[in-house]
């Protein structure tokens, strides 16, 4: 009988292979896990959370566009966007494109780019593979074009969709990618975003806008009425999504360390902040609280607290979360009804409120409150501070301002001229009458099979009149 104390060579850590000396298993196995959280928050989470917010006619098609974003986004970053967010430098804002597919780029040990600064020091080495890394950033990659989506479901094209989602995760994402986490001009300037405030939501809620104006309203009918069709299923999507911001927030310090947990723990302090703050105005104002409400204040205080998780104190987080549960109501429920161009634009799901206001709220406080002691546990920010702390003048929170501006300003340009390039060769929207029906016009499916035993509603032409029949599904 074999000696069992006896261990082959090869399987001893840092002989074996697959189990390099400079491998952390523990940070290797909460970065995969952080991924994967991730991931879940755009499939399933914002898949059935669109599906249950829309008119029951727009149910399948909503769940569609942020399923095929999810899958759309890994082909491209693999291939080419992954090097143009965290590769090479180009220009000050875009890294050069390259295939990231191979073993040896994947197997050895991962660089963080966000820690070389003015080419002066070199780039920290994280303790797991390169391919860890990949699979978390294409996380966050997929659920920030999800995001956008929210802004145009319920008329644009699908075949639009399906070109546009490539296009702007080459021209638009990867260029605020790399300026603030690849090493580009805003994080060598000092601009600061812990986890994506203006990387993700900034980014989406100002492309959502721009697209949305792009694409055009709803259906008159479905702007005046657009009822949810199962917000049970909502929260089951909400709250997938607040879940999931535990490896949103909580992986970004790259390791599991001590301000992965701050920023876990500040992540859940905000969010639950803002949804009872917002829950409080809708109740002051409305005179009853507000399922769907819950959910936007929710979101509001998740993006709030993105930019600075893991850099502010616990009562920091407390008042951004009030913050997060007040400034976005307001620009939603108040503002969204006066102002000219928030009423000519139809964002269906609010995303400009939710992630855009919220988002660049999120970096100026950030910019006010991040500790000096915070930061010194953050790898790419060891030396940053916000104007609380001295942070010489406040200086700190114009320059999250400014970074602000930056990505608003490319991605309403870049959005625009994807669109419009589109536009060239496919129509952005559908056709009224496939805005009429919805799913069924769409996919050749419905959501749910309410009539009898999987009859389905559609919509036919009769003499100029537009009438609704019956038709039984062809059973398989």
């Amino acid at each position: 009988m074999a000696n069992a104390s006896v261990v082959p060579s090869g399987y001893l850590q840092g002989t074996n292979p697959a189990s390099p000396e400079w491998l952390n298993k523990g940070d290797n196995a909460w970065q995969m896990i952080s991924a994967t959280l991730v991931g879940m928050q755009g499939m399933p989470g914002l898949v059935i959370l669109y599906a249950g917010l829309v008119k029951k006619k727009w149910a399948l098609n909503s769940a569609f566009m942020a399923l095929f974003a999810f899958a759309a986004v890994m082909p491209c970053w693999v291939l080419w966007a992954y090097k143009m967010s965290f590769g090479h430098k180009l220009l000050p804002f875009w890294g050069k494109a390259g295939l990231a597919v191979s073993q040896d780029f994947l197997i050895p040990q991962a660089v963080l780019p966000s820690t070389s600064y003015k080419n002066i020091t070199p780039a920290a080495t994280l303790l797991y593979p390169t391919a860890t890394m990949v699979f978390f950033q294409y996380a966050f990659a997929a659920v920030t074009v999800i995001l956008l989506a929210g802004s145009v479901l319920a008329r644009m094209s699908i075949k639009a969709w399906m070109v546009f989602v490539p296009l702007w995760i080459t021209f638009s994402y990867s260029v605020g990618a790399y300026s603030v986490w690849g090493g580009g001009f805003l994080f060598q300037w000092g601009v600061m975003d812990y986890s994506g405030g203006y990387v993700v939501h900034l980014a989406s809620g100002a492309a959502g806008f721009t697209a949305a104006y792009w694409v055009g309203p709803r259906l008159r009918e479905d702007r005046e009425e657009f009822p949810p069709n199962n917000l049970l299923l909502a929260i089951a999507g909400a709250g997938i999504l607040w879940m999931g911001w535990s490896g949103f927030n909580g992986g970004d310090p790259f390791s599991a360390n001590v301000d992965s947990s701050m920023a876990v723990l500040n992540t859940h302090i905000c969010a639950s902040t803002s949804l009872l703050v917002w829950t409080c105005w809708d109740v002051i104002f409305f005179k009853k609280p507000s399922v769907i409400g819950a959910i936007q204040g929710m979101i509001t205080g998740l993006v709030c607290i993105t930019p600075g998780a893991g850099l502010v104190q616990g009562w920091a987080a407390l008042v951004m979360g009030i913050i997060s549960g007040t400034i976005p109501w307001y620009t939603m429920m108040v503002l969204g009804k006066k102002l000219w161009f928030l009423q000519a634009v139809d964002d269906t799901l609010g995303v400009f409120h939710t992630h855009a206001v919220a988002g660049t709220l999120g970096g100026a406080l950030t910019g006010l409150f991040a500790h000096p002691d915070l930061c010194s546990l953050f790898l790419p920010i060891p030396h940053s501070k916000g104007a609380f702390y001295g942070g010489r003048g406040g200086v700190q929170f114009w320059k999250q301002l400014v970074g602000a501006c930056f990505i608003v300003g490319w991605n309403v340009v870049a959005t625009s001229i994807i669109l419009c390039l589109i536009k060239l060769v496919l129509p952005l929207r559908m056709t009224e009458q496939e805005l009429q029906i919805g799913d069924d016009a769409a996919h050749g499916e419905e959501a749910y099979a309410l009539i009898g035993q999987g009859q389905r509603e559609i919509y036919i032409q009769n003499g100029g009149n537009n009438d609704f029949v019956q038709r039984e599904e062809q059973r398989v």
